[in-house]
């Protein structure tokens, strides 16, 4: 029995800097939330989040957000 087509999540990659200075690359949140009035703001929540549940696995707390910025989109070759 052949099966339904699936519609692929697409997600949109952040580059974070954190307040001491080191940096994150290709954080990835789902584009569907982003855009409208807000546009990226609420990517910073969920990197937010992402990082809380980083730190309750590994026990390693990061600083706080200093900036979040797009990353650059690679093209396929």
């Amino acid at each position: 029995m052949a099966r339904k087509p699936t519609a692929k999540e697409s997600f949109v990659m952040f580059n974070v800097t954190y307040e001491d200075g080191t940096m994150t690359s290709n954080r990835r949140v789902a584009e569907a939330i982003l855009g409208g009035l807000e546009g990226d703001a609420p990517a910073l929540a969920i990197i937010e989040e992402q990082d809380r549940q980083i730190q309750e696995q590994s026990g390693r707390s990061r600083g706080a957000i200093k900036a979040i910025v797009r990353a650059p989109v690679r093209k396929s070759a």
